[in-house]
């Protein structure tokens, strides 16, 4: 019989995950992360509700703690990010470092099993001609996550089941009642598991970087009002700047040498290219010259019409892959630290970070 991990969160996507493999005929094994203490999915309620549905599928049930690694590829990269003045994506990171090899590791070395499935709305193909894995949109493209899962590896996707990928987060909900699943009806998560746990983004920063006091300015200089640190602002951002003006103010920089959080109006909020780190190659190897795709710079942002073009490596590190990207009409808000990830149609080329830009805003 073949065996398969499911990495089980306590929500109705991992449960439906194990359900339909099991009535697939796998031998499933339920792996829950222990990521932080108190409320969250990942947490002491969510490892309470995957103890029961897998007492429910009569499948056995691991539960790992996670704690320190969260803390160190998460939190304190977060907590580091927004402290330099970029808005950090946590999610793939998360994925790959935290959830995604480890999960893996875990199945191979304890448990003697090499695949691995989570509820994630993705799908996944092999190409014969290239010798690739593809990674791709769900069939929901509301519901699609493969923007969050640029960065996993060939290796990985090799490992990897997505038993939700070809069916609606409607379809998913009718096969945890179907199966009497007691998460069923269980309210879907909105929020990062940290902000979860902690009430808020603010609140959570505020816990490690505390508040430092600052100037808020347009783009001569001139203080408009004042603000409790620059953690708590982003990139584009329009609302909570607490800035009488007689039109609409939007951040458009980030000045940590400074500490000053730079306003302006919105059509000073766009650019027509932005560089990109970290650069993960997902579907295709690394191209040699520049290529034509569709490209996504937040979760729920439309892909739009962009140009990649490869840079030279800063140094050997494998991270340091760099390309820019050049749209071909201006975007809003393009925020330091989030994700760009590229598409072909449905198959994910590759993503990495936005790299902070050299300010065209130098307040004296």
């Amino acid at each position: 019989m073949n065996k398969v991990v499911v990495g089980l969160s306590g929500g109705v996507d991992s449960s439906v995950a194990a359900a339909i493999l099991s009535r697939q005929g796998y031998e499933v094994i339920g792996l829950t992360l222990w990521l932080m203490k108190g409320k969250g999915q990942c947490c002491s309620e969510g490892m309470v509700d995957a103890a029961q549905l897998c007492e429910d599928l009569e499948i056995p049930h691991h539960i790992v703690d996670s704690r320190e690694v969260f803390q160190n590829h998460i939190v304190d990269y977060l907590v580091s990010g927004y402290g330099s003045g970029i808005t950090p994506l946590p999610c793939s990171q998360c994925n790959k470092t935290v959830k995604f090899g480890p999960m893996l590791q875990y199945a191979r070395q304890e448990l003697g099993v090499d695949r691995i499935a989570t509820g994630h709305y993705a799908r996944i193909d092999y190409d014969p001609v290239s010798k690739r894995y593809q990674l791709l949109r769900a069939i929901d493209r509301t519901k699609d996550q493969s923007y969050f899962l640029y960065d996993l590896t060939q290796n990985l996707l090799a490992a990897v089941q997505f038993p939700l990928g070809d069916q609606t987060k409607t379809e998913t909900r009718r096969i945890a009642a179907e199966f009497g699943l007691h998460t069923a009806d269980k309210p879907e998560s909105q929020d990062l598991c940290l902000i979860e746990h902690h009430g808020s983004m603010n609140a959570f920063l505020d816990k490690y970087l505390g508040a430092k006091p600052g100037d808020i300015v347009d783009t001569s200089g001139q203080i408009l009002g004042h603000h409790n640190g620059i953690h708590h602002y982003t990139i584009g951002q329009r609302k909570g700047l607490g800035v009488a003006s007689p039109h609409p103010l939007y951040v458009l920089g980030l000045d940590t040498a400074r500490n000053q959080v730079i306003v302006g109006d919105r059509t000073s909020a766009h650019q027509l290219d932005c560089t990109v780190s970290r650069v993960n190659w997902v579907s295709i190897e690394p191209p040699s010259s520049p290529i034509k795709v569709m490209v996504q710079i937040r979760y729920r942002s439309p892909a739009v019409a962009a140009t990649v073009i490869p840079l030279e490596p800063t140094d050997a590190n494998l991270d340091a892959a760099r390309i820019k990207l050049v749209f071909e009409e201006p975007q809003f808000g393009v925020t330091p630290g989030q994700a760009a990830v590229w598409y072909d149609q449905e198959r994910v080329l590759g993503g990495g970070l936005i790299e902070p830009a050299k300010s065209k805003f130098d307040p004296q």
